[in-house]
């Protein structure tokens, strides 16, 4: 699966993106007037190989949850039982992350990739907009199970299901041994692929990217100074706010994971199983299934971009798919970010994670492209040009 999507990545329709930029020369507004909404119009009709592109809508929220061992390092002040007990407010509706999605019409779906507690789904949905109770959640489910009746669809009044894809309880220990073996790091990138093809086949017209997995922003760091080639501290940050002494020691973490391991950037299944992390493989995945189906995908903060680097890695046409939501306020991500050749939408100093920033981003990409298909030109609105 994992080649056959990579296979299926090609590059941006070159005439779609002309049409749009012909077709931004005509619309009632001064060139270059909409600043960065136009170049990525143009960029999403290329990728739709149509002008004007699809609405990108409606948006589905991928939150692939996964443990660490290297939390066992003492890079987080948080218990690592917090991943799963997160899990179950995102499956109540009750984060951060199920507030933005109510507000922007996004599902939410919530994959188990390898969390280290066992999860369980909760009996109900969030409350729904009148108060009223929401309709039950559907159980958890296998990844050799998934399907339209089990992963939710955009428009899917039940709310944020679980999807129960767990390749292992957690990751080993990066700085004593491989995060993963290859064939863990290939099952869990397979996942996220099958995941982006479920959720585009109920609907979606646009993916977000969602993560949650306490200690999993130095997995990210080591991604992104392995694919950069920036050093640790460059691409370390503090994460969830830990303080300066654990902040030093994060950095040595992270560096004595790539003096163990070396990690080679022209190998991505490699450096994901040394040094990543479930959730960031799967997202990796989910990236190339997006690309390879043509449709968008919305990034959010470290966690996300640093999984993009491994999909660029498998498939550099994967960056014409990419739309960066915001720039997370750990470092790493805008090395990251650098290094794709993305500017973000928003820059507001997020730290969350689980897709909270791509969420916010959302309805800049839904007018960009809304322009061109509801601007009037000059000619249609009887409007002179300069």
């Amino acid at each position: 699966m994992l080649e056959s999507t990579v296979a299926a990545i090609r590059p941006l329709d070159e005439a779609a993106m002309a049409a749009a930029r012909e077709l931004h020369g005509r619309l009632t507004k001064p060139a270059g007037s909409l600043g960065a909404l136009e170049p990525l119009s143009v960029r999403l009709a290329g990728l739709a190989g149509a002008c004007p592109p699809p609405l990108p809508e409606p948006a589905a929220v991928a939150i692939f949850a996964g443990d660490h061992g290297v939390h066992a390092q003492g890079v987080s002040p948080w218990p690592q039982e917090v991943t799963a007990q997160m899990i179950g407010n995102f499956l109540a509706g009750g984060a951060v992350v199920n507030a933005f999605a109510r507000q922007a019409g996004a599902s939410v779906t919530v994959v188990d990739v390898g969390v280290a507690t066992p999860v369980a789904a909760t009996p109900t949905g969030p409350a729904a907009p009148d108060g009223d109770p929401a309709a039950p959640s559907a159980g958890p489910v296998g990844p050799a199970a998934l399907s339209a009746a089990v992963v939710a669809t955009p428009a899917d009044p039940a709310g944020p299901r679980l999807v129960a894809a767990n390749v292992r309880a957690g990751t080993r220990d990066m700085t004593v041994t491989a995060a993963l073996t290859r064939d863990e790091a290939r099952a869990a990138v397979e996942i996220g692929i099958r995941v982006a093809d479920e959720l585009i086949d109920t609907g979606a017209g646009m993916l977000l990217t969602g993560d949650m997995g306490i200690g999993n922003t130095t997995p990210a760091a080591t991604l992104v100074a392995a694919f950069t080639g920036v050093d640790a501290a460059a691409a370390t940050g503090r994460g969830t706010g830990v303080d300066d002494t654990t902040y030093a020691h994060k950095v040595d973490v992270v560096r004595a994971a790539l003096a163990r391991h070396a990690p080679d950037p022209a190998d991505p299944l490699g450096v994901l199983a040394a040094v990543g992390g479930l959730e960031h493989a799967a997202l990796a995945g989910l990236i190339l299934g997006a690309a390879a189906r043509r449709v968008p995908v919305l990034l959010d903060g470290v966690i996300a971009v640093s999984a993009a680097l491994a999909a660029a890695a498998f498939a550099p046409d994967a960056v014409g798919a990419m739309v960066a939501g915001h720039r997370s306020a750990e470092p790493g991500a805008t090395a990251a970010l650098r290094h794709l050749g993305l500017d973000p939408l928003v820059d507001l100093g997020l730290r969350l994670g689980e897709g909270t920033g791509a969420l916010l981003a959302l309805p800049v990409v839904t007018g960009a492209v809304r322009v061109l298909h509801e601007v009037a030109t000059f000619d249609a609105a009887g409007v002179a040009e300069k």
